[in-house]
């Protein structure tokens, strides 16, 4: 909730790939499904898509730069951010902090 990050390489998820849907640790809302996740070797969690109506997408010009907040359309999470500069088709790369995240089998 204060936007804050986990440091690299230390969250629960970041290396995690094992079927079922990522859910948002707050208020259990669906946000990825496995399939979409990958490894950006960025030290969090990467995935390509989220689960279509399930985040939100906030303008962000903290640390003297321009990102996008990614946040939980239905608790307004902070889960982390979203980047144009993924390796796949979608070319996008969710970066998402661990702690933001629960995990469905």
């Amino acid at each position: 909730r204060e936007k804050g990050t986990e440091r690299p390489h230390t969250g629960e998820f970041n290396l995690h790939f094992e079927k079922g849907t990522y859910i948002c640790r707050a208020c259990g809302t669906l946000l990825f499904e496995s399939s979409s996740k990958f490894d950006a070797h960025c030290g969090w969690p990467s995935f390509d898509e989220a689960i279509p109506e399930k985040i939100s997408f906030v303008k962000d010009t903290s640390l003297g730069q321009t990102r996008t907040e990614i946040v939980c359309k239905s608790c307004e999470g902070h889960l982390g951010h979203v980047f144009n500069d993924g390796p796949t088709k979608t070319k996008l790369r969710y970066c998402v902090n661990s702690v933001s995240l629960g995990f469905i089998k």
